[in-house]
């Protein structure tokens, strides 16, 4: 088992809730229930679970811009274009043409794939690229472009990359 409080513990810990889906009520959740934000939409709360469960202090991210915020203003922030994506870092994204332009969803870096993409696991997306990105209703591993050089057909969705401290 991995220490609690660790970067290891943290990615175990999401990683196990792949698959989960919200309800029997839209947005319902066990990670909602946890930061007192249940029947919205919840890639944040779901973000918050993992930490409070692997002993990692995450910045209250339910609303996704105020948790970005709260990583630059602690100089725990990286712009994607500039970035060096590391595991357990908490990724925020922008996704193009989706009605909101400003920061929307929240995910964890699994791992950084090297070619301007990083494997994420989210919650509240859709585990394919039809259906919703930000209000998809489970937990799902996904492939994000964070640079522009990324593979072709990827959108360009990460704004930034919120850096957590963990312990070892």
């Amino acid at each position: 088992m991995a220490e609690k409080g660790s970067v290891e513990l943290f990615l175990q810990t999401a990683f196990a809730e792949i698959g989960t889906i919200e309800g029997p009520k839209d947005n319902e959740t066990k990670y909602g229930a946890y930061t007192k934000a249940n029947f919205l939409p919840w890639c944040g709360s779901f973000v918050m679970w993992c930490g409070n469960e692997a002993g990692v202090k995450i910045v209250n991210t339910v609303s996704t811009l105020a948790g970005a915020n709260a990583y630059k203003k602690a100089n725990a922030w990286e712009d994607a274009e500039i970035a060096t994506p590391q595991p357990g870092d908490i990724v925020y994204f922008d996704f193009p043409a989706d009605g909101l332009d400003r920061i929307s969803h929240v995910g964890i870096v699994l791992k950084d794939n090297g070619d301007g993409t990083v494997t994420c696991i989210e919650g509240n997306t859709s585990p394919d690229k039809k259906g919703d990105q930000r209000n998809g209703g489970q937990v799902a591993k996904k492939v994000r472009a964070y640079k522009k050089s990324a593979k072709k057909g990827l959108p360009l969705a990460v704004v930034g990359f919120g850096r957590p401290k963990f312990k070892g």
